[in-house]
């Protein structure tokens, strides 16, 4: 799975210390998830134990260890965004997806995530779908970022 590029930044980035957590982060932006046989990989070029990359891999939220839905959704849990209605929010969503957290729908469309805070507080609650920061997210808002990402799917101009 992890092509002959992989390897040439791995072994760029091995000498530096602490260098695990750097080559993760280009793997998953490279394939939107860390692939399973890069364990063994990263063990063997880094000198590490596997149960220390699976321990990095697994501690780390943003690490990923199947491929995520063509549109993520990352939803804030920490205490102003609750306080502002997102126990709510993350029920509707959760529904309307017919998904929890950190699954991705069926089609694979939509990954959902949790988030401790986007630092948005003063715009709770918040929410981001593909990057982009959405505050004030009340369900009949997401509604409708998820019906204009599904009309455009339908259209052909999706990702």
């Amino acid at each position: 799975m992890v092509e002959w590029g992989m390897y040439e930044e791995i072994n760029r980035l091995k000498s530096k210390k602490n260098a695990l957590i750097p080559i993760l982060h280009i793997i998953q932006e490279r394939y939107g998830y860390i692939p399973e046989n890069v364990v063994d990989i990263l063990s063997k070029e880094l000198n590490l134990s596997k149960a220390e990359v699976w321990g990095v891999i697994t501690f780390y939220s943003d690490f990923r260890l199947e491929p995520p839905g063509r549109h993520i959704i990352k939803v804030c849990r920490s205490e102003a965004c609750l306080a502002m209605g997102g126990q709510i929010l993350q029920e509707h969503i959760k529904n309307k997806l017919g998904i929890g957290f950190g699954q991705t729908t069926n089609d694979g469309m939509f990954t959902l995530e949790d988030i401790y805070c986007f630092g948005n507080c003063a715009c709770a609650p918040s929410v981001m779908v593909d990057g982009k920061l959405y505050g004030r997210a009340f369900p009949e808002r997401i509604d409708a970022i998820i019906e204009s990402i599904l009309r455009k799917g339908v259209k052909g101009n999706g990702k």
